[in-house]
């Protein structure tokens, strides 16, 4: 490993522990807190977008984030350690197959939506509390209870409808 490694190796982890950065990758949506120098004054500007591309190359990774605004494309590339970033925010987490999505470019409207990612309802966490994991459980057996009554419901309508044709045909007759 040559000095130049081993430089950006140790200021990566100087700028890593300055900053807690949250996991995202291409297709998430994203709020990106900039900081704005204006003459003397120093203000924050979110720009909220789709991360279209993600570069990983240590100090020098960066990430490409889209938004429309006012009917025109905006791109802006922004390196993942700059200190012009202040907090970064995933928004919701999109359900892509691909790392590079360049060809939202020449989409718009709703050909040009990500679909967002679903979580699974299944209560596998260590964190929660007995109490916390006991009412998540009452919870879904209650909307399996709601589902099944509903069902029902809709059933008992069914024959209620075949009931009156009957008696309407019988009638004809």
């Amino acid at each position: 490993m040559n000095t130049l490694e081993k430089f950006e190796k140790e200021h990566l982890k100087e700028l890593q522990s300055d900053k807690k950065l949250p996991k995202f990758s291409s297709g998430d949506t994203l709020k990106v807190h900039l900081k704005v120098k204006e003459g003397e004054k120093e203000r924050i500007q979110i720009f909220e977008g789709v991360c279209i591309a993600k570069k990983n190359s240590g100090i020098n990774s960066s990430f490409t984030v889209r938004k429309i605004s006012y009917g025109e494309g905006i791109e802006r590339v922004l390196p993942l350690f700059s200190p012009q970033i202040n907090k970064i925010e995933v928004v919701k987490t999109g359900a892509v197959r691909r790392s590079k999505l360049y060809y939202l470019r020449e989409r718009s409207g709703k050909s040009a939506r990500i679909a967002e990612k679903t979580q699974s309802n299944q209560v596998n966490e260590p964190n929660l509390s007995e109490k916390e994991s006991d009412s998540l459980n009452k919870q879904s057996d209650l909307s399996s209870e709601t589902k099944a009554v509903d069902k029902k419901v809709q059933n008992d309508a069914k024959d209620s409808k075949r009931s009156k044709t009957e008696k309407t045909v019988d009638e004809k007759k």
